[in-house]
């Protein structure tokens, strides 16, 4: 097992892995930019090192200034986290080549998955029903046009290194295409240092379905369940639950099943996310993996009491599985609320500042993943996200119900946050019936609906 890893991430997510070093008697080194040199991660790091200035390409973003913190301080592990460079397989390779242990996919895993595009056409001849899309990634504005004909519109853009909503567009015609593409190359490049491009096809009134795997490198593989992320705006995920209403049992398990088979074939290994679309008859479509910890992964260790943090750690550090798929037991509904640093009323306007106030909510059933604290300044240069709200009850109206008392509880003072957004949300007939798909939030997106939200602020 290793003995000192360094946490190659920011916010939320630096802490989560902070603390699972914790339980493991691992030591915890931080990686920060100066703009993060009052996080809650650096104050509760074992040791913290500065890797550089704000602005990520040049810290959290940097390979040189990573794997410089990683041999100064002594350690023998990195973990990327999400986002940034969770999936890059040129750094895995680095970091092996240092003589440190990439916490995720060994690099020729994550190369084998590197192309959206690619990693559909492989897991398709492991039998996995896949999306249409474009033939691997687009080599100019030319190609997108002849594929997206192909195809057949609506087609969505989608960056091929990363998720998150940036670098993606949905786009109905040819002239909508023309616009968006160098729009989505910029965003790319910003976030993920990549600016290649693919093509899928758009399927109106879907529900986003995700698989949990873990899978050792000894060809031992288990699912933990599906995740329904179908509330999003802006292709960005914003409520997660499970398990889905979408699918009955014999469906959930099915998918599952199929999931964990197909990656375990084809050669995965760690903790990885499946994506489907779900159509309105129940049929399922691969669309992508994630070969890291996702964003939304409390939802399945409250169901499973599963530490995914500590599993993509031990899977890296060599040690075998340890458990059948007869020993995962999935209990009761959860579900996540991203709390984001957002104006509702004006476009959801990513804001920064001062957290003046900080109430965090309690009660049975109520995990808070935060690295918020009051005085905490929110920095402009990153994602807004400020934590996630995830509530556990024995069933889906009793999540419901402890949701909405979280919600109430839950005081972020200072800077505007989308609270409000999800206390509106959670009173929508459409979501407590669990008949949303993912273009829920454009139908209460409406004038009225956000108008809601701002009351329920006030």
């Amino acid at each position: 097992m290793f003995s000192r890893v360094l946490i190659a991430n920011r916010g939320e997510i630096a802490l989560r892995i902070l603390r699972a070093c914790r339980r493991m008697g691992i030591s915890a080194v931080v990686a920060y930019s100066e703009a993060d040199r009052d996080s809650r991660a650096v104050q509760m790091a074992d040791e913290a090192i500065c890797v550089g200035p704000a602005e990520a390409r040049r810290s959290y973003l940097s390979v040189a200034s990573i794997l410089s913190a990683a041999v100064v301080t002594g350690c023998d592990a990195v973990h990327p986290g999400y986002g940034f460079l969770s999936e890059d397989d040129t750094f895995a390779e680095m970091t092996r080549a240092h003589g440190l242990t990439f916490i995720g996919p060994p690099p020729e895993v994550l190369e084998r998955f590197a192309s959206k595009a690619g990693t559909r056409q492989l897991l398709g001849r492991q039998g996995l029903p896949t999306i249409p899309g474009s033939d691997g990634m687009l080599r100019d504005d030319d190609h997108a046009l002849a594929e997206a004909e192909r195809i057949g519109y609506p087609v969505l853009i989608k960056p091929s290194a990363g998720g998150g909503g940036r670098g993606m567009r949905l786009v109905r015609s040819t002239r909508e295409l023309q616009q968006a593409l160098t729009i989505c190359r910029s965003e790319a490049r910003a976030a993920f240092g990549d600016d290649s491009l693919y093509l899928e096809k758009w399927l109106d009134d879907n529900r986003h379905v995700e698989i949990q795997v873990i899978v050792d490198r000894y060809g031992n593989g288990v699912h933990v369940g599906e995740r329904d992320c179908s509330v999003q705006r802006r292709h960005q995920k914003v409520v997660e639950e499970a398990p889905t209403p979408a699918l009955d049992a014999a469906q959930r398990a099915a998918l599952a099943e199929d999931a964990v088979r197909a990656v375990v074939a084809a050669g995965y290994e760690n903790v990885g996310t499946l994506e489907f679309l779900v159509d309105a008859k129940g049929d399922a479509y691969f669309i992508e993996i994630n070969c890291r910890i996702q964003v939304e992964h409390p939802v399945t260790e409250m169901l499973s009491g599963i530490d995914l943090v500590v599993e993509q750690i031990r899977i890296a550090a060599g040690e075998p599985l340890g458990y059948s798929q007869a020993d995962v037991s999935l209990r009761g509904h959860a579900i996540e609320f991203r709390i984001n640093a957002e104006d509702v009323e004006h476009d959801f306007r990513p804001q920064a500042g001062p957290v003046t106030a900080f109430t965090q909510p309690g009660g049975p059933g109520v995990r808070m993943d935060t690295h918020l604290y009051a005085g905490y300044e929110v920095p402009p240069y990153y994602d807004s996200l400020l934590g996630k709200l995830i509530v556990w009850g024995p069933d889906r109206a009793t999540a419901i119900d402890r949701g909405r008392v979280a919600l109430g509880e839950l005081v972020v003072d200072g800077l505007k946050t989308n609270i409000p957004f999800h206390r509106a949300l959670i009173e929508d007939a459409t979501f407590l019936e669990g008949r949303f798909t993912t273009n829920l939030l454009d139908r209460v997106g409406s004038a009225a609906f956000l108008a809601a939200a701002a009351g329920a602020e006030s």
